[in-house]
C-alpha cells in the first residue's frame, strides 16, 4: 500500500522495540517484543511491520474454524463462519496494523477455543493452556482481564458452573498471574501509569461516545455478517444442542454491557465476535440441513459479497485519490455510514481518522531533516529535536534514520520514560503540533526562532504541524522542561 504510510500508533509501538521493558505508559510489554523481533527479521518498512498482524489475522480465522468444529459444525458451518469473519469490515479494519488490537483478538479467540475443548473433553491440559493464553493476553492488552472475568461470570451463571469447582482452574489462574506479574510490578514501581492513561482516555475520548452510537456501530461494523453473529448469539442462548456453551453468549452480554456503560470504543468488542460467527455458522448449517449446495453458496455470497463494497472504507486497497472520491460518494449518498469518517473531534472529514493518521509523516520528517541540515556541522553537535506528540516523535525516530538525525525527545506518552533529564541544546528543532500556537507560550525563553516549514498535506491529521529552529534557548526553557518531565514521570 505505497499510497499510505505507517499509522500514528504503529510508530509508537515500533519505537518501543528500542526501549524494551516490562511495561509502558499505554500498553503492556508484549507489543514491544514483537516489534523487536519483527524489525530484526523483516526490517523497518510498512510491509515488514504488518507481517505479524497479517499472520495473526490468519490464526484468528483458523481458531474460529476450530471453535465451529467444537460446537458441532461441519464444512458449511466452518466455511460460513470463517468467510463471514474474513469479509467483515470490522476485522479488515483492525487486522493489518501493527497494534496490540489484533494480537488481543487472537488471545480472546484462543481462550474461547480452549474452553470449548475443555467442555468437550474434560482434559485439564486445556485449562492450563488457558492460563497461559490469559497471561499472555494480559501482557498484550489489559482488556483481556475484562473478557476473562466475563467468561468466568458467564460460566458461573450458566449450567456449566461446576467447571469453576475444578481445582485446576486455580492452577490456570496462578499461571496467568505469574506471567502477568512482571508487568504488575512495573506498574506499581512506575506509579500505575495505566490509571492515568485510562483517565486521560476517558476525559478526551470515551466521555464523548454516546451509548446509542456504540450500539449503532456494533450493529454495523460487521456489515451483513451481522445476521451471522446474531444467529450464533441466539443459538448459544436457546439451542439445546449448544446448551453447554451457553456461557459464551452470557459472556458476550456481560462484556457488551460493560463497554456500553464505560463508553468503550466499538473496536474493543471485536475480539468477541469470532465465537459468535462460529455459532452462527452452526446455526445456519442446522437451518439449511438437506438443502442443495447451490443454495448454501447463495447464502454465503449474500453475507460476504456486499461487504466488499465497504472495504475501501476500512482497508486502504485503493489509490488515495480514488479513496477520497469513494468517501465523497458515501457522504453524498450513504449518510448512514458517516460514522466511519467522524473523528474524535466529532466532525465529519474527507477520510477516516485512521487513514488521515497514515499521511504526512514523510513530509514532516523531511522538513525536520532539512532544518537539521541547514545547521553547520558544529551547530549540529549541539542540537536536539523535540516533538509535541508521540506520532511526530515516532515518525522522526523511525523515518529519521535515513537522515541520520539525533534522537528525538518528547514528553508525550511513553517517550517520557526515556526522555533526557535536560533540554539543554544550543539549537532545538521543535515540532509544534499547534502550528506555532505552543511556541507562543515560551518564545521569550530563547534568543530567537524561525519557522522552516509545516505539513501541507490537506488530508493528513497532522496538517499544519510546524517545524521551528530555536536558537540559544535559555535556562528558563530547561526549567520548564524539567518541571513538566517530573510531573509526567509520576503519572
Amino acid at each position: 500500500m505505497p499510497h499510505f504510510g505507517f499509522h500514528r500508533d504503529e510508530f509508537l509501538h515500533l519505537v518501543l522495540a528500542d526501549h524494551l521493558d516490562w511495561g509502558y505508559k499505554e500498553v503492556p510489554p508484549l507489543i514491544a517484543l514483537l516489534a523487536k523481533i519483527s524489525s530484526t527479521i523483516f526490517g523497518d518498512s510498512v510491509f515488514a511491520a504488518r507481517i505479524f498482524p497479517t499472520i495473526c489475522s490468519g490464526l484468528i480465522i483458523w481458531f474460529t474454524g476450530l471453535i465451529t468444529v467444537e460446537l458441532g459444525g461441519k464444512k458449511f458451518a466452518i466455511a460460513l463462519a470463517c468467510l463471514a469473519l474474513i469479509f467483515s469490515p470490522a476485522f479488515a479494519a483492525s487486522g493489518y496494523l501493527f497494534q496490540p488490537v489484533v494480537f488481543d483478538q487472537l488471545w480472546w479467540v484462543m481462550a474461547v477455543w480452549l474452553l470449548t475443548k475443555y467442555c468437550n473433553t474434560s482434559s485439564v491440559k486445556y485449562l492450563y493452556w488457558l492460563g497461559l493464553v490469559v497471561g499472555l493476553g494480559m501482557l498484550t492488552k489489559y482488556s483481556m482481564s475484562f473478557f476473562a472475568f466475563s467468561l468466568i461470570f458467564g460460566i458461573a451463571i450458566s449450567k456449566q458452573r461446576k467447571m469453576l469447582l475444578n481445582r485446576h482452574i486455580i492452577g490456570a489462574a496462578i499461571i496467568a498471574f505469574i506471567i502477568f506479574l512482571p508487568n504488575l510490578v512495573w506498574q506499581i514501581n512506575h506509579h500505575l501509569p495505566v490509571i492515568t492513561h485510562m483517565r486521560n482516555l476517558r476525559k478526551y475520548q470515551l466521555d464523548y461516545i454516546k451509548p446509542s452510537d456504540f450500539i449503532k456501530q456494533e450493529l454495523m461494523v460487521n456489515g451483513l455478517a451481522l445476521l451471522v453473529w446474531l444467529t450464533g448469539f441466539i443459538f448459544l442462548l436457546f439451542s439445546t444442542r449448544l446448551h453447554k456453551f451457553q456461557f459464551i453468549a452470557i459472556a458476550f452480554v456481560l462484556i457488551f454491557t460493560f463497554l456500553l456503560v464505560m463508553n468503550g470504543k466499538s473496536y474493543y468488542l471485536f475480539g468477541a465476535y469470532p465465537m459468535l460467527f462460529a455459532a452462527g455458522g452452526f446455526g445456519f448449517e442446522r437451518w439449511l440441513k438437506g438443502s442443495t449446495n447451490a443454495l448454501r453458496a447463495v447464502v454465503i455470497t449474500i453475507f460476504i459479497l456486499p461487504n466488499l463494497l465497504l472495504f475501501p472504507m476500512v482497508l486502504p486497497v485503493l489509490p488515495l485519490t480514488q479513496t477520497v472520491a469513494f468517501f465523497r460518494f458515501v457522504h453524498q449518498n450513504l449518510s448512514f455510514l458517516q460514522f466511519f469518517v467522524t473523528w474524535e473531534d466529532h466532525r465529519v472529514h474527507p477520510l477516516t481518522q485512521d487513514y488521515a493518521d497514515m499521511l504526512g509523516w514523510d513530509e514532516m520528517t523531511a522538513k525536520v531533516a532539512n532544518a537539521y541540515q541547514s545547521l553547520t556541522p558544529e551547530q549540529q553537535k549541539h542540537t536536539q529535536i523535540f516533538a509535541d506528540n508521540y506520532g511526530e516523535a515516532g515518525a522522526i525516530h523511525l523515518l529519521g534514520k535515513q537522515y541520520h538525525l539525533p534522537e528525538v525527545i518528547s514528553l508525550n506518552s511513553s517517550f517520557t520514560l526515556w526522555a533526557p533529564d535536560n533540554l539543554n541544546g544550543q539549537y532545538i528543532i521543535y515540532v509544534d503540533d499547534q502550528g506555532g500556537g505552543n511556541i507562543d507560550t515560551f518564545k521569550s525563553c530563547m534568543e530567537s526562532y524561525r519557522k522552516v516549514g509545516e505539513v501541507e498535506n490537506p488530508l493528513a491529521r497532522e496538517k499544519g504541524t510546524a517545524v521551528f529552529i530555536l536558537v540559544h534557548p535559555g535556562p528558563a526553557l530547561n526549567a520548564r522542561y524539567r518541571k513538566e518531565l517530573a510531573v509526567k514521570r509520576l503519572e
